[in-house]
């Protein structure tokens, strides 16, 4: 092929200089290959720095088995644990695990932001020109202030948290150090979404205390939305009018559904027993507020969730699947995919020929890769509970809930996670790293697979519904 052939406003090279030079090795043109060769060497690292005999309280070294889920769910940031976090590691077991906590969100927000870029370069020209009017795409050559700025602003929310948390918690532990220890290893698992705590009943008991819980949830809440999102806010936060619609779709979205789980868990759990029940009406709001946004995923607990009804369960399991913001600490399918998948249902209910959202069209690609993002997600949960029930003798709630748990990365559990058999174990494993990379790998490998086809078939249309 000759240098430079140009077709239909992309750019095609040579070999020899597609693999080299400004455009960098082969491999970092399969960007989605890259994040899931990354996210498969940190777990690979962190399992083996958890085998290691001074990591477990007890002598000897971790199963292989139990470091491997507890690496995995560390830089997955997804929070399942089949022992208890502080009983079973030792202090630097439990440091390792931040570290990979830290790993992992930070790794997902860079890496995600890094995607956008790497669809955004295999643009020609005319094509990057477009895309930048359109969604307001950050530019080739502020990667490594991305970089900088997620590293910076990660941290620098970390540290104010935890100092926050750190003067609270001198009223529950016996001394500063201890208070400043706990404050940041739950600073740096609510800001990535990872729902590891130092507490064996996780937060169930600071379910009444607003200077616990509010700090917590506003951390993942913030880490959840997206680097992308914060980056624009901070640019235009007084210009709505100026921002892109992901940023828009992602505010609204996370604006709505933060009353309507809240409520949800309210309505289903203000008289039951065994969680809302014994406490005072503002303690129920405010664990209302908490079990309505901690499924978009943090995974931390302020009431026993195996006592819940199977109604919350239900409605947790959908906010499991949602998630939270695009490029961000958060997992799930994202919910500006079920933002254009709810608006793909509206057209078609309306008889409209195309998908609009905020005087925008949604283009097809865009459509037909938050579907393929939302059923491949669906199915690889429900396939992996009907496995649960067959394998680890669970009955099909918990293993819903678990299932979906493990895609979303959430962390949230009705408690049966340490009875899983070692292929339950295996299974989740595998829907925890699928769940982490896969809506962003999956999301990234559709867009760069786009092409043009030049023929078309007949058209046939079957019988729907």
């Amino acid at each position: 092929m000759a240098r430079g052939t140009r077709r239909a406003g992309y750019v095609h090279l040579p070999d020899d200089i597609a693999t080299r030079g400004r455009f960098g090795p082969r491999s970092l043109r399969h960007p989605a290959q890259f994040v899931v060769v990354a996210f498969a060497m940190a777990i690979v690292v962190g399992t083996l720095v958890l085998s290691l005999p001074f990591a477990t309280e007890e002598p000897g070294s971790a199963p292989f088995l139990v470091a491997l889920f507890t690496a995995t769910s560390s830089v997955c940031v997804t929070g399942l644990t089949v022992v208890d976090t502080a009983s079973y590691w030792t202090t630097f077991g439990e440091v390792s695990t931040m570290v990979l906590i830290q790993i992992g969100g930070f790794g997902i927000m860079a890496l995600a932001s890094l995607l956008a870029l790497f669809v955004y370069k295999n643009l020609g020209i005319r094509g990057r020109v477009v895309a930048q009017a359109e969604t307001k795409t950050i530019d080739l050559g502020e990667v490594r202030r991305v970089l900088v700025g997620v590293a910076l602003f990660s941290i620098a929310f970390e540290i104010i948290n935890a100092a926050i948390l750190t003067g609270r918690l001198l009223s529950y532990e016996d001394s500063l150090g201890r208070a400043a220890y706990v404050a940041v290893f739950h600073s740096v698992s609510a800001f990535n979404n990872a729902g590891f705590s130092l507490y064996e009943d996780n937060l169930e008991r600071f379910v009444a205390d607003p200077m616990i819980i509010l700090p917590i949830a506003l951390a993942f809440i913030v880490g959840g939305i997206g680097f992308p999102v914060l980056l624009e806010l901070k640019r235009a936060l007084r210009s709505p009018s100026r921002w892109s619609l992901h940023t828009k779709l992602t505010i609204l979205m996370t604006a709505a559904l933060i009353p309507l789980g809240a409520a949800m868990i309210i309505f289903f759990e203000w008289s039951n027993p065994g969680t809302m029940g014994p406490l005072s009406a503002p303690a129920k709001l405010l664990a209302g507020f908490f079990h309505g946004v901690t499924p978009r995923t943090a995974g931390f607990n302020s009431l026993p969730v195996g006592e819940m009804n199977e109604s919350s369960w239900l409605g947790t399991i959908v906010l499991m699947l949602i998630g939270g913001g695009s490029a961000g600490t958060a997992g799930g399918v994202k919910v500006t995919t079920i933002a254009i998948v709810g608006a793909m249902v509206w057209a078609e209910a309306r008889g409209e020929p195309n998908v609009d959202m905020m005087n925008r069209r949604i283009p097809g690609p865009a459509q037909r890769q938050a579907l393929s993002i939302v059923m491949a997600g669906s199915v690889a949960a429900i396939a992996t509970a009907i496995l649960l029930v067959a394998l680890s003798g669970l009955t099909s709630g918990p293993a819903l809930f678990e299932a979906f748990s493990a895609f979303g990365t959430v962390g949230l559990s009705t408690g049966v996670t340490p009875d899983l058999s070692p292929w339950g174990r295996v299974l989740i494993v595998g829907l925890m790293f699928a769940g982490r990379v896969g809506p962003i790998t999956l999301g990234a490998a559709l867009a760069l697979r786009e092409h043009r086809r030049l023929y078309r078939y007949p058209e046939e249309r079957p019988i729907v519904g």
